[in-house]
């Protein structure tokens, strides 16, 4: 009986062919990354895409405070006390001017809170980098970061003193507030933050519906 299951061959049954395919397919995936149908295998836990997002955002909060710093520094050396440079006509034209209020001129009386202010969106912004894995959340975080950094170090290092410092403004459109590059950054990465909250996008890349 033996001698004729060996020559006949005993009948597959599906669960071993099953337990055979599952293996190849095992097989496979590790070999050249991908599974069974040809999806590229999912990495292990999100640790490498948070850290690119945390880089992305202190680039652009760089990039932002750079380019603030460095205009600053050009208007006081070269625009202050001078007659205003037209730009395009009336409608836009630069001109120093020292402002001891907020964004665009506003609430001059309140110097000290506005600083304080800054200060904590700075430390929120540094604590919320990391949980962020959002790349549009990233660029929006780095634009306020940038522009509230750009803006503090005047309200520190400028006159009359320490966290009471004049900002310097100089871009002057037409029937509109004086404001300067930081104060832009802050706006344009507010209201990206408003367009990522409508569509649902969270800091950590999850979206959700209300």
């Amino acid at each position: 009986m033996a001698e004729a299951e060996r020559i006949i061959g005993t009948p597959d049954t599906p669960d071993a062919d099953r337990d055979g395919q599952d293996r190849d397919e095992q097989d496979r995936a590790g070999l050249d990354g991908t599974d069974a149908r040809g999806a590229e295998a999912e990495p292990a836990a999100g640790a490498p895409r948070g850290k690119r997002r945390v880089a992305v955002l202190f680039a652009v909060a760089v990039v932002a405070y750079a380019l603030d710093l460095i205009s600053k520094m050009i208007v006081v050396a070269k625009l202050e006390h001078h007659e205003p440079i037209e730009i395009v006509g009336d409608w836009l034209r630069f001109e120093a001017i020292r402002n001891a209020g907020a964004a665009f001129g506003f609430g001059e009386a309140f110097t000290v809170i506005f600083t304080l202010i800054a200060a904590a969106v700075i430390v929120v912004i540094i604590r919320l980098a990391r949980k962020l894995y959002s790349l549009p959340w990233a660029i929006a975080l780095g634009l306020l970061l940038g522009g509230a950094l750009g803006n503090l170090t005047d309200r520190i290092f400028r006159s009359p003193g320490v966290f009471q410092g004049a900002v310097v403004d100089f871009i002057a459109p037409k029937h509109f507030a004086v404001f300067n590059l930081a104060d832009s950054a802050i706006v344009c990465g507010g209201i990206l933050i408003v367009l990522l909250s409508f569509r649902g996008l969270d800091p950590d890349g999850t979206v959700h519906k209300d």
